[in-house]
């Protein structure tokens, strides 16, 4: 779309000619209902950067999320996977017992990003680590993925 077709600037374009036309920068703030205030920026902004200076700039800052450093995170998802069973605040606990410092919510967090929210997700993680890297599982993992394949027996409902 040409930047002159837009509303925004056509209001602006208008009452720069506007003033032009009249000759009275007053009066044509008055018809427009503007401040002379906001003329001059309009002018100013048109002077120094042309008609694409006139599109409506942006006031806000960037919400930049709150994260945390990418060596945190990379423990906490190291974590997940050798203890998928574990929740988040077992695993913020555990992991500032060796000096790692992430809240409970801050683990889950991370564990959204990289979808691993829940336990399922975090076993499939798992299955697909040892499958990608040949790694051995501990015994701790073994006891985890056996219990969910009881689960999942176990979870069959009968009409």
């Amino acid at each position: 779309m040409n930047v002159v077709n837009q509303p925004i600037v056509k209001h602006k374009l208008g009452l720069l000619n506007l003033a032009e036309e009249l000759g009275n920068v007053s009066q044509a703030c008055k018809i427009m209902g503007v401040s002379r205030d906001t003329f001059y920026r309009y002018q100013e902004a048109k002077a120094t950067g042309g008609v694409e200076a006139l599109l409506q700039k942006d006031r806000r800052r960037p919400n930049l999320k709150n994260r945390v450093d990418d060596a945190v995170e990379q423990t906490v998802l190291a974590y997940a996977i050798k203890q998928p069973a574990h929740g988040q605040v077992r695993v913020s606990n555990e992991l500032r017992k060796r000096v790692t410092f992430v809240s409970p919510s801050g683990v889950r967090s991370i564990w959204l990003r990289h979808e691993l929210a829940n336990f399922k997700q975090r076993l499939i993680a798992l299955e697909k680590h040892v499958a990608a890297t040949g790694a051995v599982l501990t015994e701790a993992q073994v006891v985890t993925l056996e219990k969910k394949r009881d689960d999942d027996t176990y979870a069959v409902h009968k009409p």
